[in-house]
C-alpha cells in the first residue's frame, strides 16, 4: 500500500471532519492503516489487540570486553502482525543486549556495520544535509553511548560514520557514578531511521553499593526483579512493517517534524504483558521515541518512587503517582506489586497531550505500554529503603547546585524554508549544523544555560558528556520576545535573554528531576535553567578537545551553502548537543560545541 488518497475519499474525509469534528474522531486502532475518514490526515496501524504476548526480558551481556554488530533483521512486533525488516545489535533481531559495565573499569566495545540492506531506505530525504543516496544502500552508522563521560573520538559523534564492513572498538572508561546510559546509533541525518529500525540498548553502570547483584549494600530489588524497559511508540502498515509515516500530505522520502506513533511497543513488542510476583520492582525505563514525550502513570494511580535520574541515585527514594519522560530520558522506579491482589492487572499508561500543531491533524494520545499481572508468588522481600547515599550507604549525598561564573544564553526555534527543502528547519540559536559559530565553554567552569524554547512545542535537549542540574523553568511572552529583539536571517545567532519576559515564578524542578541529568525537557514558550559544570581534562583523564580523524560528510560553509556536500572534509573536534526528538535531530537541530582549555 502507497498510502495514496483518492481525491474523492480525501475530499470526503474533509467533509466528515469538518461535519463531525464537534461529536469526536475515530479509533487509531479502528482502521486499518490508511485514512480514517474522521481523521484524513493521519495514518493508522492496523487493529491490534493488546496484552497477547509476555514482555520479553531484553538478555544481559557483561565483562570488560564485548562485541555489538549492528545486523539486518526481521522481527514480529505482534502476533498479528508478519515480520518487519529491522535492524538489531549483538545477535538480537531488534534492540540490542543490555551491558553491564562497572565503574572504573574501562569497556572496550567492538563495533562493526554488517547491515546488508536498508529497512527504511524508501524514508531517506537526500535534502537533508550530510544525507546522499548512498545512504539507502549503505546505511551509515555511529555508535554512542548516550550519558557516558566518553573520549570525543569514542563517542559517536554523527560525523564519524562507519558504512557496512567497517567498524571500530569504542573504549569506554566508565569514571563516573552508577546508572542507567544507553547506547543507540547517531548517524549524521539519518538517526531517526536508524533507531526506528532497531539500533538501540541499554548499559546499566554498577559500582559495589549498587551491584546488580543479589543482596546489594543498597537494598534494591535485582535479578528477575530489576527490569531494564525499552518504550517506544509505533505506526505499522497492514503487511506488518514498521513504518516513519504519520500522515498523507508528505510523501514518502520526505523528512516529517513529528512522527508520533499509534502504538506502544516494550522491549520490541506491542502492548505486551508481564507476569510479576508480589513484592518490590526496579524498572529502569528508557524512553526511545523518535518525537513523543509521555506521562507515565497506572491506571490504578498507585503511587511508586522515583530513585534515580540519568545521572545516578537520588539521597533517597521519592514518592510520585507519575513521572513525564522526554526522548533519551531515563528514569529509575521501585514499584510494589505486593500491594495488589492475586489476578489483578494493571497497566502502565500515557496522557501527554498531543502538541496542538500535531493534534491538528487528527493525531490522538497512545494511551497504554504495557500490563502487569500479579501472580500468587512472592517476589522481592525488601522493603523501599529509606535512604540510597549518606551515612552507612556509602555514597556521598548530592551536593549542592554550584554557582555559575557564566550564564548562557541558548534557543530553541522552528524556521520556515523556501520551496524545495523539508520544513520546518528545527534550530538551535537560530543556526545550522555547519556552523562554525559554536559554544565553547571552558574546561573546569560552571555556567547556567538558559534554554529558551520559542516553539509551541516541548522540545528534550540533551548535552553529551556532561551532566548538569534543572534548577527551574519559567513561562514567558514569546511573541513579546520576538518584537522587542526580531530574529534575524538563518545563519545568523540569535540568543537573548527572555528575562525581561517571564510570565510567572520559576517553577522547581520535577522529583524526578532532582539529580544529576543529561536531558531536560525545554517546555514551549518557556526558558529551561540548568546547571552544568564542564569537567577538566585531568578530571576525565582524557582530552575532551583532542581531535580525531576526519568526517566522513563534507559540508559546504560557504554563504548560502545550507549545509550541501562541499569540496573538502574537515577534521573532527569536540562534542554535540541537540534535541533528542529524532526528527528534530535529523533536521537541524543539532550544534557542535567545544570544551576548551
Amino acid at each position: 500500500m502507497d498510502g495514496r488518497i483518492p481525491r474523492r475519499s480525501f475530499v470526503r474525509g474533509l467533509a466528515l471532519t469538518a461535519g463531525l469534528g464537534a461529536v469526536g474522531v475515530g479509533s487509531a486502532s479502528a482502521y486499518p492503516f490508511g485514512i480514517d475518514p474522521l481523521r484524513p490526515f493521519v495514518f493508522s496501524s492496523p487493529p491490534l489487540q493488546p496484552f497477547r504476548e509476555q514482555l520479553p526480558p531484553l538478555p544481559m551481556v557483561g565483562g570488560s570486553a564485548v562485541e555489538v554488530h549492528a545486523s539486518s533483521t526481521t522481527h514480529v512486533f505482534h502476533p498479528d502482525l508478519p515480520a518487519s525488516p529491522a535492524l538489531g545489535y549483538g545477535g538480537m533481531d531488534y534492540l540490542g543486549p543490555t551491558i553491564e559495565a562497572h565503574v572504573g573499569e574501562r569497556t572496550s566495545l567492538t563495533y562493526r556495520n554488517d547491515i546488508a540492506s536498508n529497512p527504511l531506505a524508501a524514508d531517506v530525504d537526500t535534502r537533508i544535509h550530510g544525507v546522499s543516496e548512498q545512504d539507502r544502500t549503505q546505511v551509515p552508522t555511529s555508535l554512542h553511548l548516550h550519558g557516558g563521560r566518553t573520549p570525543p573520538e569514542f563517542d559517536g559523534h554523527p560525523e564519524d560514520t562507519m558504512r557496512p564492513g567497517q567498524g571500530m572498538v569504542h573504549e569506554f572508561p566508565n569514571r563516573q557514578e552508577a546508572c542507567a546510559l544507553w547506547y543507540h546509533d547517531h548517524a549524521m541525518g539519518v538517526t531517526r531511521l536508524n533507531i526506528y529500525a532497531g539500533l538501540a540498548g541499554m548499559y546499566l553502570l554498577r559500582d559495589e553499593y549498587d551491584t546488580g547483584a543479589s543482596g546489594n549494600p543498597l537494598g534494591l530489588p535485582s535479578g528477575e526483579f530489576e527490569l531494564p524497559l525499552v518504550l517506544q511508540d509505533k505506526n505499522f502498515t497492514d503487511d506488518g512493517r514498521q513504518s516513519v509515516r504519520s500522515n498523507p500530505l508528505n510523501p514518502q522520502g520526505s523528512w516529517e517534524a513529528a512522527t508520533p506513533g499509534d502504538v506502544g511497543v516494550v522491549n520490541g513488542k506491542v502492548w505486551p504483558e508481564m507476569s510479576v510476583a508480589r513484592g518490590l520492582y526496579r524498572l529502569r525505563m528508557v524512553n526511545a521515541a523518535s518525537f513523543s514525550v509521555w506521562n507515565l502513570f497506572f491506571e490504578n494511580r498507585m503511587r511508586f518512587w522515583v530513585i534515580g535520574a540519568e545521572g545516578g541515585l537520588l539521597d533517597a527514594p521519592v514518592a510520585t503517582d507519575h513521572v513525564r519522560l522526554g526522548p533519551g530520558e531515563r528514569v529509575d522506579l521501585l514499584v510494589d506489586f505486593g500491594t495488589l491482589a492475586p489476578g489483578t492487572t494493571v497497566e502502565l499508561r500515557n496522557d501527554e497531550p498531543i502538541p496542538a500543531q500535531v493534534a491538528q491533524r487528527g493525531v490522538q494520545i497512545m494511551p497504554r505500554f504495557c500490563r502487569f499481572r500479579v501472580g500468587t508468588a512472592a517476589g522481592f522481600t525488601g522493603g523501599v529503603p529509606e535512604t540510597l547515599r549518606g551515612g552507612s550507604r556509602g555514597l556521598a549525598v548530592l551536593p549542592p547546585v554550584a554557582r555559575p561564573s557564566v550564564v548562557r544564553n541558548v534557543s530553541v526555534m522552528q524556521l520556515a524554508q523556501g520551496l524545495g527543502q523539508p520544513s520546518p528547519l528545527m534550530s538551535l540559536n537560530n543556526l545550522r549544523y555547519t556552523t562554525d559559530d559554536i559554544e565553547m565553554p571552558r574546561q573546569g567552569t560552571v555556567e547556567q544555560w538558559n534554554i529558551v524554547n520559542v516553539t509551541p512545542e516541548p522540545h528534550p535537549i540533551h548535552l553529551h558528556l556532561v551532566s548538569f542540574r534543572v534548577i527551574g523553568r519559567q513561562a514567558i511572552d514569546t511573541n513579546a520576545l520576538m518584537q522587542a529583539v526580531p530574529v534575524p536571517a538563518v545563519g545568523v545567532r540569535w540568543t537573548p535573554s527572555a528575562d525581561p519576559f517571564v510570565l510567572g515564578p520559576n517553577l522547581a524542578p520535577q522529583v524526578w528531576e532532582s539529580g544529576f541529568k543529561d536531558t531536560v525537557i525545554a517546555d514551549a514558550n518557556s526558558i529551561t535553567r540548568i546547571i552544568v559544570r564542564f569537567p577538566t581534562a585531568d578530571e576525565l583523564g582524557f582530552d575532551p578537545d583532542a581531535t580525531f580523524g576526519m568526517s566522513a560528510h563534507t559540508m559546504d560553509h560557504s554563504e548560502g551553502g545550507h549545509g550541501t556536500m562541499g569540496q573538502a572534509s574537515h577534521p573532527l573536534q569536540g562534542y554535540v548537543w541537540h534535541c533528542h526528538m529524532l526528527d528534530h535531530e535529523d533536521h537541524d537541530m543539532m550544534l557542535r560545541y567545544r570544551l576548551v582549555p
